[in-house]
């Protein structure tokens, strides 16, 4: 009855987090001060060029992995300052370029999520939304325990509550959620300890034979 109940209110929690949200936590990353880092991506999309249109990673340098944009380092700055970067650019090849770009960060989920793996993700992305991209939590996964590493810091995060103001925590670059474990009982420990004591027994008596 209590897991049901747990379950009910963790669904209702990751789904909670894609409603519109009409104002934001304090906590909440503001994604218009978010910054590239290496190994995040950008998508740029160029109208009717498509040599001009890529989901191009972020190099160590801090500049675009594509033969055309390589001398274009948008990491550090707002993404006000690198579409301005773009702009300029582009300009030297058409009059009035149209185009449009989504920066896409880099985050690790791991944990008891069902698939643990680096995403790339938009900046808006919630932490809610990012456990759901992993499959969600596990049957052992604790969403009152979830740990975002960020800047070598931990924050930690309770989505186990509908109302909790956590699932409006956004993520930003080379975060690292990692969901907790819980606890087994005794009982869990002495079941799988029973079965082998009594397979090493079984293969004790046929040796004997």
């Amino acid at each position: 009855m209590k897991s049901s109940i747990r379950l009910t209110f963790a669904l209702v929690a990751l789904f909670a987090a894609f409603a519109p949200a009409h104002a934001q936590s304090p906590n909440s990353a503001d994604p218009a001060g978010q910054t590239l880092s290496p190994g995040d991506q950008i998508r740029i999309a160029v109208w009717k060029e498509a040599d001009m249109t890529c989901d191009c990673f972020i190099a160590g340098n801090g500049t675009v992995l594509h033969p055309l944009y390589r001398e274009i380092t948008v990491t550090g700055v707002p993404m006000a300052v690198v579409e301005e970067r773009f702009r300029t650019f582009l300009s030297k090849y058409k009059q009035v370029p149209q185009f449009v770009i989504q920066p896409l960060v880099k985050i690790v989920v791991r944990g008891e999520v069902r698939t643990p793996n680096i995403y790339s993700v938009p900046p808006e992305t919630t932490i809610a939304q990012a456990l759901v991209l992993a499959g969600g939590a596990t049957e052992q996964g604790r969403l009152d325990r979830i740990t975002v590493i960020r800047d070598r810091q931990e924050i930690r995060i309770d989505l186990s509550r509908p109302d909790s103001e956590a699932a409006l925590l956004q993520i930003r670059s080379n975060d690292q959620i990692v969901i907790g474990r819980k606890r087994q009982s005794a009982l869990q420990y002495i079941g799988p300890v029973a079965s082998t004591i009594s397979v090493a027994l079984g293969i004790a008596s046929l040796l004997s034979r």
